[in-house]
This record gives structure tokens, C-alpha cells and sequence, in this order.
């Protein structure tokens, strides 16, 4: 009976920590497109209007074909707002071809190679009592917690990013829209 209650209580949890989670296979509407299941990462994102900078970068960083590609991955997607929100001329300067290999980092550290819903994070905080620690591909480790009704992601260097959009689907993987930018440790 207990377990049946921690279970339950669990999956209320995860069902009320993601309210914009996709159920039942439909995706969240994400920048006032809606996002197919059956498409990619990159062709879904370029659809978003909240992405654009988030486009821009991958195509200047090379990784069009990488997220095009079979994945999984899992995507902390940064909204225009979050870029907007670094210290000003940080993007471009990061889009500058000569900082190529830091843009790459920067990227990469907002991806994750495997396909990581919802529901597998909140377990994987609750499994590990209250913080999970994600590897990326970049190399960063990020940590998972909630805060109420809502996941935060920190970065190596303290950034707080809210996951606004969660369990948005991708033939290669899924997504989660977050409302910060993640930077490798300085």
C-alpha cells in the first residue's frame, strides 16, 4: 500500500511539475508553431519563433547535421529571451567564426545523448534525493532540481534555467524549451 502511494504521489508529481508536457503523444505548441512528432530537432526548431537565435547559432556552429541526425538527444532549448538576457555582445561574439569551437561548446552543453522525458527526469531527481547531475555532450554537468511545481537545470557556473515547455517530441529525440543559457565552467 505504501509503495502503491509513493508511486501514485510520484506520478502526480511529474504530471504537475511538467503542466505543459505533451500527453498522449501531442506536442506543445512551441513559439506559435506546432511541433510534429514524426520531424527532427532542427526542423522543428527553425518552425519556432521564440528560436531563431537558437537556430542561428547551430547553423553558424556546424551541428545542423548532428541534430538532424538519429540521435536520441535530448535538448535544453533556450528561448530568443534567454540569449537576449546574456551580457550584451555575448552572442555575437560567440558567432564569430573564430570562436567556432567555444559556440560548439556552448551548444553542446544544452544537449544530452539520450531521449530524456519528463518523467525520467523528475524520477531520476527523486531517485537521487532531490538533485540529478546530467552529463551533456559538451562536457558540461548540469543539476536537476525542483523548485515547486517546476524543474530547474543549474550550470556549472550557477545559471538557473526553469524548463517552461517540457516533453515536446522529436522523431530523434525530445525537447524542453528553458528560459536561460547554460555555459561550460569558467
Amino acid at each position: 500500500m505504501m509503495k502503491t502511494r509513493a508511486l501514485a504521489l510520484s506520478a502526480l508529481l511529474a504530471t504537475s511539475a511538467f503542466a505543459g508536457a505533451a500527453f498522449a503523444q501531442e506536442n506543445p505548441m512551441v513559439g506559435g508553431a506546432p511541433m510534429s512528432p514524426e520531424m527532427n530537432i532542427v526542423e522543428n526548431a527553425v518552425n519556432s519563433a521564440d528560436h531563431t537565435t537558437l537556430v542561428a547559432a547551430v547553423e553558424a556552429a556546424g551541428l545542423v547535421e548532428t541534430l538532424q541526425g538519429e540521435g536520441p538527444f535530448t535538448v535544453f532549448a533556450p528561448t530568443n529571451d534567454a540569449f537576449a538576457a546574456l551580457p550584451e555582445g555575448t552572442v555575437d561574439t560567440l558567432l564569430l567564426p573564430e570562436n567556432l569551437e567555444m559556440l560548439q561548446q556552448v551548444l553542446t552543453c544544452h544537449v544530452v545523448g539520450a531521449n530524456v522525458t519528463s518523467t525520467d527526469l523528475v524520477g531520476m531527481i527523486e531517485a537521487d534525493g532531490g538533485t540529478h547531475t546530467i552529463e551533456t555532450l559538451g562536457g558540461c554537468m548540469l543539476e536537476a532540481t525542483l523548485d515547486g511545481d517546476s524543474v530547474v537545470i543549474t550550470d556549472e557556473n550557477g545559471t538557473a534555467a526553469t524548463v517552461t515547455i517540457a516533453d515536446v517530441i522529436q522523431s530523434n529525440g525530445v525537447i524542453h524549451v528553458t528560459d536561460a543559457v547554460f555555459t561550460p565552467a569558467m
